[in-house]
């Protein structure tokens, strides 16, 4: 099976940068937040529970920061539920009165539950609905105002899924917050492109994080999930995060209202790699 041929080094394109990264404990989120870091971003690191994960990340973020030569910045760990409109305006608060500004917010904060659609629980898809899309409404907010206030633009980037055009069943209310994202990046690009604010999203595939921990640690449900990848393996968490620093930097700065796929090809609708629809 091919591997990523990973990158050892990494641009410097982020220096002097202001980030924030929602649901940053673990995973995706972790690998962004590190990213991030790597490229001389400040980073706040979001968590709601596991504080002691969210610490880990932090101390890697510091590590990665410090190895490539960025000297020690002032990245945060901030708990807040992102579902709570109280917990994000005081998250907010908290990093503008430390650093006094944000350029780059991620809206990574996310959760799935399976259960057929017509048992699905109403809490349990309220739960999702609030955090998955809800919370990236209202962090969106909160970021708008202030690049809007300070001025100079900035950059929002929300995780999106191949869910996001892919239906997924079982997964109502974790297919609805990811269609839903779609419309959130496109409106809220056209709405800001002229205030030098750039929001796009990436949609990953099926990738090797805790979210997905019912199959990637079992080798036979594993090779049924790369089965159905034309690539044959599945993503890393920094493959993923190569693609929220691109967007973030000003390599993509003429890039807005995108949602740039990292999914080994799934979203090519690998079953017809054999034709034998005509």
């Amino acid at each position: 099976m091919p591997q990523p041929n990973l990158p050892t080094s990494y641009p410097s394109r982020l220096v002097g940068r202001y980030a924030l990264v929602t649901g940053a404990s673990q995973g995706i989120g972790r690998a962004v937040a590190i990213r991030l870091a790597e490229e001389g971003a400040t980073v706040a690191i979001n968590y709601f529970d596991h504080a002691g994960r969210a610490e880990e990340t932090l101390a890697l973020a510091r590590t990665a920061s410090s190895d490539r030569g960025h000297g020690r910045l002032d990245h945060i760990v901030v708990k807040a539920d992102v579902s709570n409109e109280r917990d994000i305006a005081a998250m907010f608060e908290t990093i503008l009165a430390r650093w006094k500004r944000l350029d780059c917010l991620v809206n990574n904060a996310g959760f799935q539950q399976e259960s057929p659609s017509e048992a699905l629980d109403v809490e349990t898809y309220r739960r999702i609905i609030d955090v998955n899309l809800n919370g990236a409404v209202l962090c969106a907010q909160k970021a708008l105002a202030h690049f809007v206030a300070r001025g100079g633009g900035g950059s929002i980037i929300n995780c999106s899924s191949v869910h996001q055009i892919i239906p997924k069943p079982g997964y109502l209310a974790y297919s609805i917050s990811k269609g839903g994202m779609a419309n959130l990046t496109r409106t809220l690009a056209l709405e800001f492109a002229s205030r030098g604010i750039r929001v796009n999203a990436v949609g990953p595939g099926a990738i090797d994080t805790p979210i997905n921990a019912a199959w990637t640690g079992d080798p036979e449900k594993r090779g049924v999930v790369t089965s159905h990848i034309p690539m044959g393996r599945v993503g890393t968490p920094e493959e993923i995060a190569a693609v929220f620093a691109f967007l973030a930097s000003d390599d993509a700065s003429y890039i807005t209202g995108q949602t740039l796929y990292a999914c080994g090809g799934l979203t090519l609708f690998p079953e017809f790699r054999e034709n034998w629809a005509s």
